[in-house]
């Protein structure tokens, strides 16, 4: 977004020069005006421009819109308006992308839209379930309560992507290490020892002849393996937008022996966390489910699940729904079906979503304490093989000296 330099007068005729952030010069010059200021010139600031398209691709972080809901929140509390609450933010939003967003929501509603109409056409960019929670706190007439509940449900989703992040973090550096460490071995190392050794026409170990043929057979090839890398990361590239393959990809993640039951464990979790949140702001349980739905991340449960706004319209309960699906473990069925039977459904929502989310952070610090050690083995396997490779010759070529 350009930047203009704007130059006004106060009432009290104080001369003023600020730089400013808008879409055209004409809004630019209507924001201060709204403000009171007398606009003496406005001119772009040349000097800030920078190559078109230079935040394209960034997204708005957790902690950036975390920040921004709270004290949005502390601002309506105070009694604030939302359109000035909205102004006095931009002020102190850093993020480019959600800057940009929050000048347009403001000018949706200085024109008379609502604030989840306004934060509607950027559902991608915040998530379906805030949309939602803006639609209940201003049906309910509550939206500071509707938008904590949201915060602290933000918080934990966000808490739990950081977690799944920081243990795979650890194991991806060291696999990546050791492909660098064989690397080095294979393209270095070895094929100077078996220069070495052939001046001494020393006959070489078997294990040394496989990893010196390994390694010549790898920079002989090695034009294809790149170009067999770079087709597939093309072809990657031109069908992971298609439905079809998220599809299958999101089928495949549940098949795996561990990882399945991360992912399953974690859509129901943040389908039972999201559903609550929603119930408690008000929405009744058919739309709810709707935007309960969309909130789980692996699309093959959702579609497993797209019956269920269906069934409770034929008067079906919502754990016999849920069963349908086959995916719902039984032990979250029995919770549901307990808060259903004690008009207690929200809470026992909430329930099953701390329930399912400390187990996930237990199969997450199994799979960090199992995976460390796997790895270290498997790395200090490769280096055993590669010394061996070097050393087992040198004791060859002893005797044949003596």
């Amino acid at each position: 977004m350009p930047k203009y330099v704007c130059r006004m007068a106060t009432e009290s005729g104080e001369v003023l020069t600020q730089n400013f952030e808008a879409p055209s010069l004409v809004e630019a010059q209507r924001y201060f005006e709204e403000h009171g200021f007398c606009v003496l010139s406005i001119k772009k600031d040349w000097k800030s421009m920078t190559l078109p398209h230079l935040y394209l691709g960034k997204k708005i972080k957790d902690s950036d819109f975390l920040l921004f809901n709270q004290e949005f929140v502390a601002l309506i509390k105070a009694g604030y308006p939302i359109l000035k609450s909205i102004q006095m933010l931009l002020k102190r939003v850093k993020n480019p992308v959600l800057k940009d967003i929050l000048l347009e929501v403001e000018k949706d509603i200085r024109e008379g839209k609502s604030l989840s109409e306004a934060f509607s056409p950027y559902e991608q960019e915040f998530s379906v379930v805030y949309i939602a929670s803006l639609m209940a706190g201003e049906k309910s007439g509550n939206l500071a309560d509707t938008l904590s509940r949201f915060n602290d449900y933000a918080r934990l989703v966000a808490q739990t992507k950081k977690r799944i992040r920081s243990a795979l973090s650890y194991p991806t550096l060291l696999i990546v290490f050791s492909f660098i460490l064989l690397g080095i071995l294979l393209n270095f190392v070895l094929p100077r020892f078996s220069t070495f050794y052939a001046d001494f026409e020393a006959q070489l170990p078997r294990i040394t002849r496989l990893i010196m043929d390994f390694s010549l057979y790898i920079r002989k090839h090695l034009i294809y393996v790149l170009l067999i890398f770079s087709g597939g990361m093309i072809l990657y590239l031109i069908f992971r937008n298609q439905e079809k393959v998220k599809m299958t990809v999101d089928r495949l993640k549940l098949l795996f022996p561990f990882g399945g039951g991360v992912w399953l464990e974690s859509g129901v979790s943040l389908f039972a966390r999201t559903l609550s949140l929603l119930l408690s702001g008000g929405i009744s349980l058919v739309p709810s489910l709707g935007v309960a739905i969309k909130a789980v991340p692996n699309r093959y449960l959702r579609k497993r699940m797209d019956h269920l706004q269906a069934d409770i319209r034929n008067g079906e309960s919502l754990t016999e729904s849920l069963r349908k699906t086959e995916m719902f473990p039984p032990l979250a069925l029995d919770m549901i079906r307990i808060g259903e039977t004690s008009a207690n459904l929200e809470g026992m929502l909430v329930e099953v979503a701390e329930v399912y989310n400390q187990r996930l952070q237990q199969k997450i610090d199994t799979f960090v304490s199992l995976v460390e050690p796997i790895i270290i083995i498997f790395m200090g396997i490769i280096v055993a093989g590669m010394l061996l490779a070097v050393y087992l010759p040198i004791f060859n070529i002893i005797r044949v000296v003596r």
